[in-house]
């Protein structure tokens, strides 16, 4: 693992699973059964981190500092182990269930946005659709006023063709 490494990542080896969270320079890992839930996994990894750092912070990094410095640190892991050993205690569903809340939410509310756009989108189309009659009823209706305008323009020569073809028949076809 370096810098570059994924902060969290799952990496499965036969019947277990090595869990890792790296953060602030520190890398908590822990090794789980196969079938030990992930999620339930990290969140121990992250309250280990959270209370590591609430606990010693940076000193922790400060070169010269003695091996079992952290000893007492030991108490705290084995008490949080404890609690997310049974995976099926009630507080680790409860915080299980309290995360799957939290997607159900965030899923909920993308659902609902894209509800939103749907109804957006079929009243957009629903508006083309009107523009698009709009537009065909105006193109008949300016076909119909340039025949008319046409019409208006041309009948009276048309109408002095006529009278001049039929006095020219009556003239010499008599």
């Amino acid at each position: 693992m370096n810098a570059n490494s994924e902060p969290r990542a799952s990496i499965e080896s036969g019947k277990y699973t090595i869990h890792y969270l790296i953060s602030h320079g520190f890398v908590y890992f822990c090794i789980c059964d196969h079938s030990y839930p992930r999620k339930l996994a990290f969140s121990y990894l992250e309250e280990i981190n959270n209370e590591f750092d609430q606990s010693y912070g940076q000193e922790a990094l400060k070169p010269g500092i003695r091996p079992f410095a952290f000893i007492q640190f030991d108490n705290f892991m084995q008490k949080t182990k404890r609690v997310y050993q049974d995976s099926r205690a009630t507080a680790n569903l409860d915080r299980l269930n309290s995360e799957l809340q939290d997607v159900t939410k965030v899923m909920t509310k993308n659902i609902e946005d894209l509800i939103y756009r749907g109804d957006s989108l079929d009243k957009m189309s629903d508006m083309s659709s009107s523009l698009r009659m709009e537009s065909k009823k105006y193109r008949k209706a300016a076909r119909r006023i340039n025949l008319e305008a046409m019409i208006k323009q041309y009948i009276p020569v048309v109408g002095v063709g006529i009278i001049f073809l039929f006095l020219i028949w009556w003239m010499f076809l008599r």
